[in-house]
């Protein structure tokens, strides 16, 4: 029996279902080191975009500047997307990294 080929509207609508079931899904939001943003910047972004307090983003851009990198925000992916999409817009380097449930 000849398969049925998917149209572009199937593929989307499948990828949407993906997209839809992996928006729950556990993630943390992971920013690099770079030789473009200030000490300050980075502070200023994480109080502003995450409301943290000062010595929480400080505390935060050192790891990254010492590290190469930090894990800033685990949650959802749903909630983690925005928040990555802002950081990024404002010019840092930031992506997330899913994992699976223990």
């Amino acid at each position: 029996m000849p398969q049925k080929e998917l149209t572009n509207k199937d593929l989307e609508e499948i990828l949407l279902e993906e997209m839809e079931t992996s928006l729950g899904q556990k993630a943390d939001l992971i920013v690099y080191n770079d030789d473009y943003n200030t000490f300050d910047w980075v502070i200023q972004c994480f109080m502003e975009v995450f409301n943290y307090a000062y010595d929480q983003s400080e505390q935060l851009s050192i790891i990254i500047n010492f590290k190469g990198k930090a894990t800033v925000k685990s949650g959802s992916l749903e909630i983690l997307k925005p928040l990555k999409d802002v950081l990024i817009d404002r010019g840092l380097s930031a992506v997330i990294e899913t994992y699976k449930d223990a």
